[in-house]
């Protein structure tokens, strides 16, 4: 959709000459390759302007080269000739002096190419802000639908203004292997043993390096298995050790998450108060001072919750920007998002009806959202029911609900088992057989299984640790057994 097509300019606040001078800079340098993957042809608002880099695109695909002389080869006689009616001179003549206004070269881009994204940034939220006006004038309009189709488009703007901004894509393999030799030295330094934000779970953090920038990972897992309490109890660990952490609740909401949270923290200081019994106020007064206490440890963390139903991709950016709006309020950055979980994502209407391309399109955008933000994605994923038919209830790869893009597009895929879970909701068809289940039930009440079933960086494995499923408390196997 072109959101500019029908607006006067004039009024527009465009100014013309910040394109000509990203196209003068790539045309005396012939180097279209200093601006790939930062500017696009509907950067430009001004129609020949457009076309003009249509060519430069055209002509570097085909010979590697922007010369002038060659994109303007590229201009098929007769537009050539239309495009020089209208500008009453020759096309020729006008690249020349788009040649001699880029005096600062390639060079020049790293200031003008900014300009120009953000121009058309700028231009398009006001073209879609009188379209916006335009529909609402309408007494028959859904509001819902506006509001929807209102926050695609101007996600869609945000996106092509983080991507115009991304910098350096590109690096010598000299480049990137210094970058990871400074994490390992700040690793080896810290004496943590991981390259990433730690998960605050010891086994985990050596199976995986910890959790990665500009990755995405996918925690799976049936009902009642604690994946909440895991998501949690990370973010808490994590902030604790200075990351900046989002939590994105599109189930709970965050007064029961903050309750978990109490619950979490006061059973480091042996206080254990189960989940139920705080919402039902069921707690001793010692208690009650304890979760006091846990509550103004809380309060000291870089830690932000956001709890909505129904959001969508683009509404999950909008939150996540205005969360890092309050972050760096705060003096911090989000650096790990947590999203519980990514089956409540709302699609978008691109594939309606098709479950599994919609999942599909969810699972890229959170990919996505990593990697344009410089943060690491933690997405909970709920399993499908096929899990229950089987002897082994342990989740597999193709348990992962409605479709195989969320392998595909995680770096890390992670299930969470509780055999305890199933041994409490069966019955020993005799006395031996009952007496042998109640004893693994004993042996298993506080056992998770972390099952890293594919890993990118590493190896797949199983990682036990211990759980108190009432106190929402995940920890290191070690504590008891």
């Amino acid at each position: 959709m072109n959101r500019i097509a029908d607006i006067d300019l004039s009024k527009a606040g465009h100014v013309v000459e910040i394109e000509q001078l990203v196209l003068g800079s790539v045309l005396s340098s012939g180097q279209h390759s200093a601006v790939r993957g930062m500017v696009k042809a509907e950067h430009f608002i001004e129609p020949l302007h457009r076309r003009i880099f249509e060519m430069i695109e055209l002509a570097a695909e085909r010979y590697n080269s922007a010369t002038i002389g060659l994109v303007f080869k590229m201009f098929p006689p007769e537009e050539e000739k239309g495009w020089s009616e209208w500008l009453k001179e020759p096309l020729s003549g006008y690249l020349s002096r788009l040649v001699s206004n880029g005096v600062f070269g390639a060079g020049g881009l790293k200031y003008s190419v900014p300009n120009l994204v953000q121009q058309w940034a700028r231009i398009s939220v006001g073209a879609e802000a009188e379209r916006i006006a335009a529909a609402a004038a309408d007494p028959a309009v859904d509001p819902r639908e506006l509001i929807r189709s209102a926050t695609r488009s101007l996600d869609d703007i945000a996106a092509g203004l983080r991507g115009g901004s991304r910098g350096k894509t590109r690096f010598s393999i000299d480049e990137a292997a210094d970058t990871a030799l400074d994490q390992v030295q700040e690793a080896m330094s810290h004496k943590t043993g991981i390259t990433g934000i730690t998960w605050g779970l010891a086994d985990i953090n050596l199976a995986t390096g910890g959790i990665h920038r500009n990755e995405m990972i996918v925690v799976g897992a049936r009902p009642g298995m604690g994946k909440t309490a895991l998501a949690l109890g990370v973010a808490i660990k994590a902030a604790r050790a200075g990351a900046g952490v989002g939590f994105i609740s599109l189930e709970m909401n965050a007064n029961k998450l903050a309750m978990r949270a109490l619950t979490d923290i006061a059973f480091d200081w042996n206080i254990k108060v189960p989940y139920q019994d705080l919402i039902t106020g069921r707690i001793a007064e010692k208690d009650f001072e304890g979760i006091v206490a846990a509550k103004q440890d809380m309060n000291k963390l870089p830690l932000w919750i956001e709890e909505q139903p129904g959001l969508s991709v683009s509404d999950l950016r909008v939150k996540l920007e205005r969360m890092q709006d309050v972050a760096d309020r705060a003096g911090h950055k989000i650096d790990v998002l947590i999203v519980d979980y990514m089956q409540l994502i709302a699609a978008s209407s691109r594939y309606k009806g098709n479950r599994v391309s919609e999942v599909s399109e969810i699972s890229s955008g959170l990919r996505q959202i990593a990697r344009e933000n410089d943060l690491a994605m933690v997405a909970l994923s709920q399993l499908s029911r096929g899990v229950e038919s089987r002897e082994d209830k342990r989740p597999m790869l193709s348990d992962l609900r409605e479709s195989g893009s969320i392998e595909q597009d995680a770096d890390t895929v992670a299930f969470l088992y509780r055999e305890a879970y199933y041994l409490s909701k069966a019955k020993g068809n005799n006395e031996e057989a009952e007496f042998e289940r109640s004893e693994k039930l004993a042996e298993s009440q506080n056992r998770l299984e972390f099952i890293i079933a594919k890993q990118r960086n590493g190896a797949v494995k199983t990682v036990d640790l211990f759980v108190d499923i009432a106190c929402s408390a995940v920890r290191n196997a070690a504590r008891s057994f």
